[in-house]
């Protein structure tokens, strides 16, 4: 009955998606009869057609696994992942596509693994938490690693400029591979600082996609924004004090 219950709330999650993204299309095709200069959807590009069920199903999973009990959300994930690479695979961005496929799936698959089961260390590990002090730091150390290390890639083998041309974009680009990556690790062991993470990507998202003029990817990542934060605060909630570690001085005695 339990399990049926959690299946339940990830079909509510999904019709709830779906309206909500019908929304947010009937506005945008209202945007362009009112300023036909705008182009705001694009149904004849295949990969802004693939991102469209790629986000459905997104946000699906976010609202999910809002539940920090709700393992079924990552099912969602999972298909997410892969209309995403798909969608990374047709705009040529294959780097994205790896990460999707070799990196995103497997870690969805290890927190069906170990949020499904009832049983671990007592239960008592499988209550949401924040980092402790070294982990926090290693994990800082890592979002800088790796955004660093996709800045020089990107110049590299990408733009082919120098390292201080397109700064910006290289920085965001960077971010938003960084903090997805620490977002969707973390979120196996039910860390609390996955939604910090989340909330890194959703602002990269809208920042990088300002510069590059892109309107729909500015209105996705800040609906994105809106919804991580949401679940964001759900765990905050959830998260009881006794598991707050270096997050405790910023809550009220």
């Amino acid at each position: 009955m339990k399990n049926a219950n959690l299946w339940h709330a990830l079909g509510r999650n999904f019709i709830i998606s779906i309206v909500l993204f019908g929304a947010l299309l009937g506005l945008l095709w209202v945007a362009e009869l009112l300023f036909p200069s705008l182009t705001l959807m694009k149904w004849a590009d295949p990969a802004w057609v693939v991102g469209i069920p790629a986000s459905v199903i997104g946000v699906a999973y976010i609202l999910t696994i809002r539940d920090p009990q709700n393992y079924t959300g990552f099912y969602a994930g999972i298909v997410m992942s892969i209309l995403l690479g798909v969608q990374f695979i047709l705009q040529g961005g294959y780097d994205s596509a790896f990460l999707f496929f070799m990196v995103f799936i497997p870690f969805q698959m290890m927190s069906i693994y170990k949020w499904s089961r009832n049983k671990d260390d007592g239960g008592a590990s499988f209550e949401p938490k924040f980092l402790d002090t070294p982990r926090l730091l290693l994990s800082i150390a890592m979002l800088i690693f790796i955004t660093v290390g996709d800045w020089i890639l990107a110049s590299l083998a990408i733009y082919h400029d120098g390292i201080m041309e397109n700064v910006t974009i290289k920085l965001l680009s960077g971010l938003l591979i960084s903090s997805s990556f620490l977002a969707n690790y973390w979120l196996i062991y039910r860390k609390t600082d996955s939604w910090i993470y989340w909330f890194i990507y959703s602002a990269a998202g809208i920042g990088l996609f300002i510069i590059l003029g892109n309107v729909f990817s500015i209105v996705l990542f800040t609906f994105f924004l809106v919804i991580n934060s949401m679940a964001g605060i759900a765990w905050i909630k959830a998260t009881k004090p006794e598991n707050r570690y270096w997050a405790a001085p910023f809550f009220k005695k």
